[in-house]
């Protein structure tokens, strides 16, 4: 469980080093409620960069940062898409992950739950270890920031095809170009990723933190993530007694944000909907290929998804993502909204989404359609990124699906194919047999590939193995808390 103190010595090391940095370290419980930061740092924070490599900048790693990314919100940002966005009646919240510091993506806060447990009980040490962080693009990102800011070298694994963006801001980050590893292909090639981290870890230097496995992936967004879509969806619901948290939608990638969904069912009774590439359907029909929604790794079942535990399984098209994002992006398109009558607070939240943002929002819509959700029940999902991560991607984008250049009649054309067109298509509610099926389809990977034990693997079927995963937090907070006195200790 990460808990019990693995290595004193190496413990030590890493007390010395951060305490050198200046480092302090958020429990989780400070994660999910930020009102409860000691109010020291939190007076320090504003005057500190989002985007610097500066210690404080831990305690942002949550869902609360405002507009300005330095001062805190009540409620976390987030847009509610009306139906005159989305053809059904049902409200669509999006919560903004570009808030999160450093990346401009809420994949920093998996990164630190992966790695903080184990600096805290001596199974990582900053001085002599290396942090591998194996990822199809903000996973790796938060990997190198967090470990640049305790002080190690953080290596980013990521396919060749990720965004230009991705690697400029990976080349201001690391401490040397070697710390930037290309794999072959695209966000469908995670096998591949997966092969670079065999290879590397050969060196006993080197140590992988692979969010497709760590179950601190599934624990922080179940802890964090699920009690900020909380926070939102009550803020929501004031005066409106009847609004139902009805679904959790997030596209897998590593399936740690679904892991929210494990706890919104539980409380809620949401459904959890999983969402992928139609171009390369793993889940809704055991298949292959590759696409370009970035982020969201597929041809695997992530070791951290609660098979078991999700409802609805919903593909959606790369060439819809692409259309979408380049009429969010391209000035040339503003006419198609203006004469739809999109409200502005949505128009000005465009810039929050990426990629896969817009593939979250269109399975919501399909699986609004293929449950009847009414104007009662409201959906959840996340912008993981936004915008600004991809710009270089729109010449492809428009020389693919707008013959070179977007136009207002362009623009409408592909709203009305895949906003006003999104279906009931390529949408699966499961039942036990098709939960069993997809989790079989896991075995290749962990067991045949990996070497993950078969009764491990196994007992990831029981409902009592995701309830229980939570209870690892309180022990996880107080073994940073007991670190974070010694830090204190250290700097007087």
């Amino acid at each position: 469980m990460l808990t019990d103190i693995h290595d004193p010595a190496v413990r030590s090391r890493a007390l010395d080093a951060l305490a050198a940095r200046g480092v302090r370290l958020p429990t989780f419980a400070e994660l999910a409620d930020p009102t409860t930061i000691d109010p020291a740092i939190a007076a320090e924070l504003s005057g500190v960069d989002p985007d610097a490599p500066h210690p404080r900048n831990l305690f942002r790693v949550h869902w609360h940062n405002d507009e300005s990314r330095r001062g805190l919100s009540p409620v976390p940002g987030h847009v509610v898409l009306p139906s005159v966005v989305t053809g059904v009646d049902a409200p669509i919240v999006v919560l903004f992950g570009d808030r999160f510091p450093m990346i401009g993506a809420h994949k920093v806060l998996a990164a630190y739950a992966c790695l903080v447990p184990r600096l805290v009980t001596g199974r990582f040490d900053p001085v002599e270890q290396r942090a591998l962080w194996p990822s199809t693009g903000n996973y790796c990102r938060g990997g190198v920031a967090i470990s640049r800011i305790l002080g190690c070298r953080g290596v980013a694994i990521l396919p060749e095809e990720m965004s230009a963006e991705r690697f400029e801001w990976l080349g201001r980050w690391v401490v040397a170009p070697d710390d930037i590893v290309r794999t072959h292909g695209s966000e469908s090639n995670v096998k591949e990723i997966y092969d670079a981290c065999a290879s590397l870890s050969r060196d006993p230097r080197n140590v992988v933190l692979n969010q497709f496995r760590e179950l601190a992936n599934h624990v922080v967004h179940r802890e964090v993530t699920a009690r900020a879509v909380e926070r939102v969806h009550a803020h929501l619901a004031e005066g409106r007694g009847s609004l139902r948290l009805s679904a959790f939608v997030s596209a897998t990638g590593s399936a740690g944000t679904l892991g929210a969904g494990s706890a919104l069912a539980k409380r809620h009774g949401a459904k959890v909907v999983a969402v992928e590439a139609l171009e390369c359907p793993t889940l809704l029909a055991n298949g292959y290929g590759a696409h370009h929604i970035q982020g969201i790794g597929d041809k695997h079942v992530p070791y951290i998804h609660d098979v078991m535990g999700t409802d609805v399984v919903a593909a959606v098209s790369d060439r819809a993502t692409d259309a979408l994002f380049a009429v969010a992006n391209d000035p040339a398109a503003a006419p198609a909204l203006d004469r739809r009558g999109w409200p502005a607070a949505v128009r000005a939240a465009l810039r929050h989404f990426g990629f896969s943002s817009f593939c979250n929002v269109l399975a919501a819509i399909k699986t609004a359609k293929t449950l009847g959700l009414g104007s009662d029940d409201a959906l959840y999902t996340v912008a993981t990124d936004g915008a600004a991560l991809y710009p270089s991607e729109l010449p492809r984008i428009r020389a693919r699906l707008f013959g070179g250049a977007v136009d207002p009649a362009k623009a409408e054309a592909a709203l009305a194919r895949h906003l006003d067109g999104a279906s009931i298509d390529h949408v699966r509610e499961l039942d036990h047999q098709e939960r069993l099926r997809i989790f079989q389809l896991g075995y290749f990977t962990w067991v045949e590939q990996q070497g993950v034990p078969l009764a491990e693997f196994e007992a990831r079927k029981s409902r009592t193995f995701w309830d229980e995963l939570p209870s690892r937090i309180p022990a996880w907070d107080a073994a940073i808390r007991a670190f974070d006195d010694e830090l204190r200790a250290r700097a007087r």
